[in-house]
């Protein structure tokens, strides 16, 4: 058994890298104009320092978190927060935008081998039934470095330079990879000498997984700035051609990159579903209404993140509240009235007006904040605790690779409706259907977990969706 000592130095870990590639993100936006102007780069350039990290991210999430159920989370954690620590090193030393731009892809190929371990290390460390209050604890971590991000990173820009926010990651992250590499955690169950070629890696599903990622990832982004060229109409058809080869690839190998389990779990397909959904309607939400707020009501860069502040807080606060819901009321539930709330938090921003008061605004952030800082501790902890601890890497590639993609996903989304409708209110009532699907899909979660105890001392979570036998 993990011992309560090393338990809590796993949390620590996993909370760390968590939090310094949530403050990477928020950092960059506030230092890229800044960036620009010290190495006379262009817009373009500039924005490929932001999509190139994206798309090394997106693509190997889920072939990271495969390498990390093969040979130990806590190895691949290390090396990858020691790789993205010296990564920003090297940023905050770059002579010109092109170094930039290909460390920001270096970094994001370590961002993606350690973000999928951060989840696999928990799995390792704790039973399923206690796997709620880490999560939580992880959540409000990511919570508090978004808000915190463009107030640390615009004191650096302003007193030190650019090169400052790079810098900042280094000192945790070098202390986070050394704490990980102190721990000792259970691996997952060996195979049999029999089934030796179970474990060996799906390079081909790999790629075509990564290369359908990829493709989706470019279009979203490209979509807002160009439109329907025929560059960006082509990445949809490359993105589907490749989904269609992976899946039949993944059919057919007898070492499919992820376990027919995990592939064909209908839990875990629709609590993916809903952190996509979730963080779609969002992101797209923020992105509509930061616009109206300096654009239409004239608020500046500070008014407008003193407005939309409430939602950081609410939610750091709800991921807390939200393990203890889901033990009380079960996943289904608490998901269910989770996506309510965001769903109401969008609809109440979508009535805003010339006439709208900071109370009014701050309500409807204050919903949103709630509503997914709950649902994403909730539909987190089910698919993590659905998986396996062999499978606890893929499980979690697949969770990050959903909240990697879904708020893409709500900015071009906005972006686009916004150009069609020209309206607020439109656009914010569309964002909130995306997140009503989300309060659908929670039905396929389980309507409670009762731990059980087998004879090994290991702790099996019974998920049960309604109407199926356990999972």
């Amino acid at each position: 058994m993990t011992s309560l000592r090393q338990r809590r130095l796993t949390l620590a870990g996993s909370i760390t890298g968590a939090a310094i590639v949530a403050l990477d993100g928020t950092v960059l936006t506030v230092a890229q104009p800044t960036l620009q102007r010290d190495l006379h780069a262009s817009f373009v350039q500039v924005q490929w320092t932001s999509t190139g990290y994206l798309i090394a991210v997106a693509g190997l999430l889920v072939f990271a978190g495969r390498l990390g159920d093969r040979y130990g989370h806590q190895k691949v954690f290390a090396t990858g927060i020691l790789g993205f620590g010296a990564a920003s090193a090297a940023i905050g030393l770059a002579p010109g935008v092109g170094w930039v731009i290909g460390l920001r892809v270096a970094q994001g190929v370590f961002g993606a081998l350690l973000q999928p371990a951060t989840l696999g290390m928990l799995r390792a460390a704790y039973p399923p039934d206690r796997l709620g209050m880490p999560l939580a604890l992880r959540t409000s971590a990511i919570g508090l470095a978004a808000a915190a991000g463009p107030v640390v990173g615009g004191a650096l820009v302003a007193h030190l330079g650019w090169r400052a926010v790079f810098f900042l990651n280094v000192a945790p992250a070098v202390l986070a990879g050394l704490l990980a590499l102190t721990v000792r955690l259970p691996e997952a169950t060996p195979q049999a000498p029999g089934r030796a070629a179970v474990t060996r890696l799906d390079l081909p599903g790999a790629g075509l997984l990564a290369l359908t990622l990829v493709c989706l990832v470019h279009t979203l982004v490209a979509l807002p700035e160009s439109g329907w060229t025929t560059t960006v109409v082509l990445g949809p058809v490359a993105a589907a051609v490749a989904g269609a080869a992976f899946i039949r690839h993944e059919r057919r190998t007898t070492c499919p990159l992820i376990p027919p389990s995990v592939l064909g779990s209908s839990t875990i397909a629709a609590a993916l579903a809903i952190l996509l959904s979730a963080s779609a309607a969002l992101f797209g939400t923020l992105f509509v209404a930061t616009y109206f707020l300096q654009d239409v009501l004239g608020l500046d860069p500070l008014q407008c993140g003193l407005r939309v502040l409430p939602l950081a807080v609410m939610m750091v606060l709800s991921a807390p509240a939200a393990a203890v819901l889901q033990r009380r009321y079960g996943p289904r539930r608490t998901s269910a009235a989770a996506m309510a709330l965001v769903t109401a938090g969008i609809l109440l921003l979508a009535q805003l007006d010339r006439s709208s008061t900071a109370l009014t605004i701050g309500t409807g952030c204050l919903l949103l904040g709630a509503g997914f800082g709950t649902v994403m501790v909730t539909a987190t902890a089910v698919i993590v605790r659905h998986a396996s601890v062999g499978e606890a890497g893929v499980a979690g590639g697949l969770q990050q690779t959903a909240m990697n993609i879904g708020p893409t996903l709500g900015v071009a989304t906005a972006t686009m409706l916004t150009g069609l409708t020209a309206t607020t209110s439109r656009t914010l009532m569309v964002l909130s259907v995306i997140a009503a699907l989300g309060a659908l899909a929670a039905r396929k979660l389980p309507s409670h977990v009762r731990p059980r105890r087998t004879g090994r001392g290991r702790y099996v979570a019974e998920q049960q969706p309604r109407g199926s036998a356990v999972q």
